[in-house]
């Protein structure tokens, strides 16, 4: 499922009218069906009473419908409304000229005093204040009405988006309304799958209120959600070669979990051979860990780290693999760093670098721009930072635009781990992965996403689709460790000890989570 803009929306909107005749007015009324709709089967309409705060805009106009079907419909509303009615324009001004035809009670905000008892005495809220395209912090009555809404724990639904949501950069400006469920309309907008826009949404539902499909899947919308791909049975008659050759460089004498969790992840997640170069030192204890994984010694420098010397043998091993895995507890020792930017040259196969290797290549991102092999690098925003310069701070607030822009410059694939991890290509798609949570944000879990990812590659899936999928399932690895252990104190093992779980879930339960978009987004 494609993920827009608000500016691409709007593209959207224009061309159903222009492109299909589909009047704005009855855009609006698919709209506010499809909210009624959502408030009928999530919690009912007869004999209950709603409150329903309407902007002047858009979003109001939809409010307003909703409005009306609860009214037609035995429910007891009242709209209250935040603008001046002149200020109504096109269709949802005839919605106000509707609805003020019949005996449904509007009033103008006057104070937020003059809202409390109705508040109050509701038992829902609909929430039509501001749409997508709010990109001012939220003040004056507003304000107030937001937190009034938010103080009341009445059951609140939102149209199109949490008022008080950015709709590009799911940002809160200032002040949100936390919402039960949100319906939002045509396809979801980044600030409804992003955070925080979507911890603010609830459960939400989609509408393609009378778009035609070529509308909505069209491919000038280059950013989707992460929907699960089918994997391909595993042959009766096959051995471990069938399933993946990965050669991980990784470890060092202070970084003993990395290396473990990377190449053992390969295996538990289905792979098929997995070897480790690390310091000649600690594979002894690593071996002692991880018996199943294929031990390459490798000379050492002085602090415990993979030495410059090995390179001409790793480079010629790496020709037996169909993937190295490069960085994971490297150390930052500089003869190791320049091991690393010289392999990242050299490797003539698919290249994954993750945590001290991205510091390397952050030194001369040149060694890696011009491979001919798929290159893919799995940041967090620290990390991502170093490669893109760009602060934290901007990151977070532009992480699609940043992405994309920086999966082109450096001709690599790029996974921004964090809260809803982003999975970027040098064409410019992005992909918006739904499953992980909280817990996950420990030590080594990156380290397993690295494996994981490889695995997906050594069963069968091209490297662009290995990507998303190592993604996908690392993230319900730890969903399904959190389900049994909560997210409190979950470890980088239990996601590793999870996946073969993981792996059969996600094998019995493809077609429901295909459906579902991973209980994501319900379409209506």
């Amino acid at each position: 499922m494609k993920v827009a803009r608000v500016d691409e929306i709007r593209g959207l909107d224009r061309r159903a009218i222009e492109e299909f005749g589909i009047s704005e007015g009855l855009l609006m009324e698919d709209a506010g069906e499809a909210v009624y709709f959502v408030i009928l089967n999530e919690f009912g309409v007869r004999g209950k009473r709603f409150v329903v705060f309407c902007g002047s805009g858009n979003n109001g106009g939809d409010g307003l419908v909703v409005a009306r079907k609860i009214h037609s419909n035995d429910g007891e509303v009242k709209v209250f409304l935040l603008d001046e009615e002149t200020k109504f324009k096109g269709a949802a001004k005839r919605n106000f000229e509707i609805a003020s035809k019949m005996p449904v009670e509007i009033c103008r905000v006057s104070s937020i005093e003059s809202m409390k008892a109705a508040v109050l005495h509701s038992d829902a809220i609909v929430d039509a204040i501001f749409g997508t395209g709010l990109t001012r912090e939220v003040t004056g009555i507003y304000k107030d009405v937001i937190q009034l809404i938010n103080e009341s724990q009445k059951m609140v639904f939102s149209v199109d988006i949490p008022s008080g949501i950015n709709g590009n950069t799911a940002e809160v400006m200032g002040v949100a309304v936390r919402a039960d469920y949100t319906v939002t309309f045509g396809l979801p907008k980044l600030g409804n799958i992003l955070y925080p826009g979507y911890a603010r949404g609830g459960k939400l539902y989609l509408s393609h209120i009378s778009y035609p499909a070529a509308l909505y899947n069209s491919d000038v919308i280059k950013v989707e959600i992460n929907n699960p791909i089918e994997l391909r049975e595993r042959d009766k008659d096959s051995h471990k070669g069938d399933y993946g050759k990965v050669l991980f460089i990784a470890g060092s004498s202070s970084y003993l979990g990395a290396p473990y969790f990377s190449a053992l992840s390969f295996l538990k997640a289905g792979g098929g051979l997995s070897y480790l170069a690390a310091p000649k030192s600690i594979c002894p204890f690593l071996a002692s860990k991880g018996s199943e994984i294929v031990f390459l010694p490798q000379e050492e420098t002085s602090s415990g780290s993979i030495a410059l010397e090995n390179e001409e043998a790793l480079l010629e091993f790496s020709e037996r693999v169909d993937m190295v895995i490069m960085g994971p507890g490297l150390s930052l020792n500089e003869e190791t760093q320049e091991l690393v930017r010289e392999l990242a040259q050299e490797i003539k196969k698919p290249l994954l670098i993750d945590g001290d290797g991205i510091t390397a290549i952050v030194r001369d991102k040149e060694k890696i721009k011009n491979r001919k092999a798929v290159t893919v690098l799995t940041p967090h925003s620290g990390e991502m930072s170093r490669i893109s310069k760009k602060e934290i701070s901007e990151i977070k607030k532009n992480r699609i635009e940043i992405l994309q822009c920086t999966t082109e410059e450096l001709n690599a694939m790029i996974v921004l781990k964090g809260a809803h991890s982003l999975i970027g290509y040098p064409d410019g798609s992005v992909f918006i992965n739904l499953s992980g949570n909280p817990g996950m944000a420990t030590a080594g879990s990156g380290d397993v996403l690295t494996g994981t990812i490889a695995a997906m590659f050594g069963l069968g899936l091209s490297l662009e689709d290995a990507v998303k999928m190592g993604v996908f399932i690392h993230g319900f690895s730890g969903d399904l460790a959190a389900k049994d252990k909560g997210e409190d104190g979950i470890m980088a093992q239990d996601i590793l000890d999870y996946l073969p779980a993981a792996m059969k879930r996600y094998r019995e339960d493809f077609n429901e989570m295909s459906r579902t978009f991973y209980g994501g987004i319900f379409v209506v």
